[in-house]
């Protein structure tokens, strides 16, 4: 997925900070989210061809409405916020189904522990994610103003 870019619609201010709303075209972002076909993150989907974004915009840019402007998450952002979605449920079905085989519960017993372990880890995760602290680390950031295409 490159870094997209988009054109500010609006900057509100308030006592949370300064905030900007950027419209991102979804197929300049992502092919496959543009196919409908992206990887499940849903950040960018092609619903109605563009999305608009709440971004935190940094004390030090300058950035009126109408400008162009990059947008990025830091990678180790990205891992983390990869790892918290996909990799507590995988590992609770992992650690369901290697339980199953310690206590010799069959192939039923592994299935059902699995699928537990996996509901358990998306339970995990979800809490994980929702709380303010996680929200504010995997929010997107203007990294930059980028000049119109003429």
């Amino acid at each position: 997925m490159n870094n997209p870019q988009g054109t500010i619609v609006a900057i509100v201010r308030d006592a949370g900070g300064a905030r900007a709303i950027v419209e991102v075209e979804a197929a300049a972002v992502c092919a496959r989210c543009a196919a409908g076909r992206g990887c499940g993150a849903g950040t960018f989907s092609s619903r109605a061809g563009n999305t608009r974004l709440e971004v935190a915009l940094g004390p030090d840019l300058e950035l009126a409405e109408g400008d162009a402007v990059g947008i990025e998450m830091a990678p180790g952002n990205v891992l983390r916020a990869a790892l918290i979605v996909y990799g507590l449920p995988l590992a609770g079905a992992a650690c369901g189904a290697a339980l199953a085989y310690l206590n010799a519960l069959g192939d039923g017993g592994a299935a059902a522990l699995a699928i537990a372990g996996l509901c358990a880890g998306a339970l995990i995760s979800r809490r994980r994610l929702r709380g303010d602290a996680c929200l504010a680390r995997f929010t997107p950031a203007i990294s930059r103003c980028v000049a119109p295409d003429l």
